[in-house]
């Protein structure tokens, strides 16, 4: 009997759990849209990797996007606006035009979308956070990795991107005013070009046959980085010039073995993708006011003294290693 009257109450309990189950609604994933200068560099593809697994991690729908081109602002434009169509509740998104991507931003922050800003940011008081690298104090490491591995006058030429992203303009900037304050450097030339390796690769060459007394070329993105080293390469200047590129590319990585390349700065396009949407996930539980204004994700310094050790490659190869970067 004492059996049967366990049995019983064990039924009931599970005939309750049950029926409370059938009633409740299952919980809606929360909606965040991803929107970046581009979808293809490696750069990019780092940042999709962090983003996707802060997305997993913290249950959210994650949508991501972007042009063609770095320079495609109005099709940024664009899908602003159709993600808060869609019903995206967070924005996180990298601008390619510092001024012209504002009102867009102003605009779905109206629509209450939140603002997520990483890599390079835009020129709106709605962005609740900013997570990537001091682009100003990277361009001082550039100029200071030049300083202090060529002996003598330093005569540089600048391989630069579309004259609207801040990261770019950051960088050079923090890079012209180290040069300035070495005494020994001055800016030979400097271009401006497409993000785009064969047309940077175009305009790199020719920059460097105007002007024959660079012996100092700093590059200030992956594109441009991988288009300058092949300039080097195809010119044979190996010996001749010291470049100092951005980010982690196989193209770049091989210039460090053969010495077409010899410094890179980079960046942790992964933390910024884990940390974005980590971020959105913050706003979305109204943790939002604990979120800091601004979020370095760090930067070093890779070269053919620390090309092979462990935090070398660490930073070269940085898709798994949010975890312990975190830490």
């Amino acid at each position: 009997m004492r059996r049967d009257r366990y049995l019983a109450v064990w039924a009931a309990l599970l005939l309750l759990l049950c029926s409370c189950g059938a009633d409740a609604a299952p919980s809606a994933r929360r909606s965040v849209a991803l929107i970046t200068k581009s979808t293809d560099s490696e750069f990019f593809l780092s940042v999709f990797a962090g983003a996707r697994a802060a997305a997993t991690e913290y249950n959210l729908e994650l949508t991501i996007s972007g042009p063609e081109t770095e320079e495609d602002y109005e099709t940024q434009n664009k899908m602003i606006a159709q993600a808060v169509e869609d019903g995206a509740e967070v924005i996180v998104f990298s601008a390619i035009d510092y001024q012209r991507n504002a009102p867009a931003i102003d605009a779905a922050a109206q629509a209450g979308v939140r603002i997520v800003s990483i890599d390079s940011g835009v020129g709106s008081g709605q962005v609740s956070t900013y997570i990537g690298t001091d682009n100003y104090a990277a361009g001082r490491m550039a100029a200071q990795a030049a300083l202090e591995r060529v002996e003598g006058p330093l005569y540089v030429g600048i391989v630069n991107y579309s004259e609207g992203t801040a990261n770019g303009q950051e960088r050079v900037r923090g890079a012209a005013e180290a040069l300035a304050e070495s005494g020994r450097a001055r800016i030979a030339a400097e271009v401006s070009t497409l993000v785009d390796a064969p047309r940077a690769q175009t305009d790199t060459v020719g920059l460097l046959l105007a002007h024959p007394e660079i012996n100092v070329l700093m590059a200030f993105n992956e594109p441009t980085s991988v288009g300058a080293a092949q300039a080097v390469r195809t010119l044979d200047r190996s010996d001749k010039i010291f470049l100092a590129g951005f980010d982690s590319n196989v193209v770049t990585i091989d210039g460090l073995q053969d010495g077409c390349v010899d410094a890179l700065i980079v960046q942790n396009p992964y933390a910024m993708g884990y940390l974005g949407v980590e971020s959105a996930y913050k706003l979305l539980a109204g943790q939002g006011s604990g979120l800091e204004p601004v979020v370095d994700t760090s930067t070093q310094i890779v070269d053919r003294e620390n090309l092979f050790t462990i935090d070398g490659q660490k930073a070269l190869f940085a898709f798994d290693q949010y975890q312990s970067w975190a830490k």
